[in-house]
């Protein structure tokens, strides 16, 4: 490995910053860490092993932040799936076991699909090429999403009594499922469950809250499975850029969860939509000239 092809402090600065936004919002994180580091001339791919390594880092931040944000809720689900185990039933009145195990039941299936599907679908889309057109189909999936979503009605309750009355089962399966499609870069894990949640009938607000609760254990746990890379050879010649990616990653991260909870409240996907649509086609346009 030639010290040319490493990533430099200046790249892993750009690289958490921009992970830290790109991960939570609905534009695709994997996507961005394809086609940026091509638009600018940077000898760094996707599939490098070194890079794989440098990004654990980041998902783990990003994972890290997700969870203090939302740790009090963090706290009563856990709690609720703990009393539910103990009373071997989901009380009817008890929306923290039942919002805990809507997630574990929305977990699994992307979790499934994550170890079978990770590997062959990043080797066969790796070029920032496949990247952008891709995006361009997330923001044709946002905007579809917002078509074709389900009015949520309004009612006074929190927020989480408001989610686990409205999805089921199934649609807890089917929105944890959908976050697999972010495998392929271009395709964003948020924009995917916040599309699914509007499709079964939540509210903005509520499916960001209930894509980034989703995405908390998924992200966590993958970065954790992959650590020993970073420590490993793979890490050798990262690790110091990969910790201070981490702590930019970490901090728009956490800039980002806190904007979009309020922009939820009465904004809409389709921005991100166009956006994805207009970046996507520009990016491709300049690859394939």
């Amino acid at each position: 490995m030639i010290l040319a092809s490493l990533i430099t402090y200046p790249q892993a600065i750009l690289l958490g910053l921009l992970q830290g936004v790109s991960e939570l919002f609905p534009i695709s994180s994997l996507g961005h860490s394809v086609i940026l580091p091509q638009l600018l001339g940077w000898n760094i791919h996707q599939n490098d092993p070194y890079f794989i390594a440098f990004l654990v880092a980041t998902h783990l931040a990003t994972a890290i932040v997700l969870f203090i944000f939302f740790w009090r809720d963090w706290v009563r689900i856990l709690k609720g799936v703990g009393c539910s185990l103990r009373e071997r039933e989901i009380a009817e009145d008890d929306s923290d076991a039942k919002l805990g195990w809507l997630l574990i039941v929305g977990t699994i299936p992307a979790g499934i699909l994550g170890l079978l599907l990770d590997h062959p679908l990043r080797d066969v889309f790796a070029s920032a090429t496949s990247a952008s057109f891709f995006l361009m189909l997330n923001g044709l999936l946002l905007y579809g999403a917002e078509l074709l979503r389900r009015r949520a009605p309004v009612v006074d309750e929190d927020d989480d009594t408001r989610i686990a009355r409205t999805v089921t089962w199934r649609n807890a399966v089917f929105v944890g499922a959908s976050q697999a499609i972010a495998l392929i870069p271009g395709f964003s894990r948020s924009g995917a469950t916040m599309a699914g949640g509007l499709l079964v009938g939540l509210s903005h607000k509520d499916a960001a809250r209930f894509a980034f609760l989703l995405a908390t254990p998924i992200i966590g746990a993958a970065a954790l499975l992959k650590i020993p890379e970073l420590m490993g050879q793979n890490g050798d010649g990262v690790r110091g850029q990969a910790l201070v990616a981490a702590l930019c990653s970490g901090f728009t991260a956490w800039l980002a969860v806190k904007f979009l909870m309020r922009y939820f409240e009465t904004q809409t996907l389709t921005p991100f939509a166009i956006y994805c649509f207009v970046a996507g086609l520009s990016c491709l346009i300049y690859f394939t000239a």
